[in-house]
């Protein structure tokens, strides 16, 4: 601004003045303006005109989705096809008599060499009188690039393992969990290799929930959708051992699954799967690395007295309250969910996982007569 000391003593007052009063306005736009959201900021999908933002992203239950009292009867839901997946070495909780039209026997995996590994023996679930289906996962990102790479020995290896394995069975499910993203053109010719293989056996895939179309979709529905013969829709985990608590399978989170599926695979192909198991939630994660002062802060508020030495490394033990919150399903929230899936014209549920419901689930669901 240059030296102010030659300016009459009155002029320089005035211009001081209105320098602060320029600068004060600067800051006071600052203060009221709020800094812009960005892409990843910004919530997956829209929030529907009428529905309070926060209620929307808590789980909203919309009106005309209103739950009949926990106190009342509840409805018996009939479907087209009942699935429900079967973890080996959890045979015990089959019951030959529950209304399933689909066993999903779980499962066999890739392991470090790409070799298919821990197949579960078809004779364990034999005498089950409806179609069984051998399932194969794969949850290693780094693995399924590996595994799917075309024209390597590696998967024209799980290829043929896995034709073999489903000889047994009605049907083969894949359950790759974790394609990359630029993977997307390899892992739908992998599901044609496997469709051209199988011949007349069925072929299904278990793909993650979406509310809406994403760009560059590994798992876009409507490319995957003429591949195979039924896409069960992963409905659940919602909120995740990470995430904030909430419901593993909100209602209204599942209304717009339930949507945007029918919309984009159809209801002959399409199942919706449903979770029978629950999560907690802890006030404190004690998992955790401290750095010194963290500690000497530590013992400070809990007035720990005791310190010991295992081969000269300082240990101390201290207890304290944690809190703890726990989203679960039982036979009403289960029911709820399959009478609006029902109202909403889905034909065909799947569950995950046998030996993790409630017994009282079963009388509320049958099967459609055919």
């Amino acid at each position: 601004m240059g030296d102010l000391t030659n300016i009459k003593p009155a002029f320089r007052k005035a211009l001081r003045i209105v320098c602060f009063l320029i600068i004060g306005f600067i800051l006071a736009i600052g203060c009221i303006s709020q800094p812009a959201q960005t892409a990843s900021s910004l919530p997956p999908v829209a929030v529907e005109e009428g529905i309070d933002e926060e209620q929307f992203f808590s789980g909203f239950v919309p009106p005309e989705l209103q739950l009949s009292q926990p106190d009342e009867e509840l409805p018996v839901t009939a479907f087209r096809e009942i699935w429900a997946y079967l973890v080996a070495g959890r045979e015990q909780f089959l019951d030959l008599n529950h209304p399933i039209t689909d066993l999903v026997y779980f499962g066999a995996e890739v392991d470090s060499y790409g070799k298919l590994v821990d197949m579960p023996s078809f004779s364990n679930v034999q005498a089950f009188r409806g179609r069984k289906h051998f399932v194969a996962a794969c949850n290693s990102r780094a693995l399924t690039h590996f595994v799917l790479a075309e024209g390597s020995p590696e998967r024209r290896a799980l290829v043929r393992d896995l034709l073999e394995e489903a000889k047994p069975y009605d049907g083969l499910q894949i359950d790759f969990e974790t394609v990359p993203a630029r993977d997307g053109e390899i892992f739908l010719s992998f599901l044609r290799e496997l469709r051209q293989g199988l011949g007349d056996k069925m072929f299904t895939v278990a793909l993650p929930a979406r509310t809406r179309t994403l760009s560059e979709d590994v798992y876009d529905y409507t490319k995957i959708k003429p591949i195979v013969d039924r896409i069960l829709v992963m409905a659940y985990d919602e909120h995740w051992s990470t995430s904030a608590p909430g419901p593993i399978a909100s209602m209204g989170w599942c209304q717009r699954v339930a949507q945007y599926s029918l919309d984009t695979i159809g209801q002959e192909k399409l199942i919706m799967g449903l979770p029978f198991y629950g999560r907690s939630w802890g006030s404190e994660n004690m998992n955790v690395a401290y750095i010194y002062s963290t500690v000497e802060r530590i013992i400070k508020e809990q007035n720990i007295k005791e310190i010991q030495r295992v081969n000269g490394i300082p240990t101390f033990k201290y207890n304290m309250p944690l809190s703890v919150t726990v989203f679960y399903e039982d036979a009403y929230s289960l029911s709820a969910r399959l009478e609006m899936y029902k109202r909403m014209g889905v034909n065909s549920v799947g569950f995950w996982r046998i030996g993790q419901e409630t017994p009282a689930f079963w009388p509320v669901i049958r099967r459609e007569n055919p």
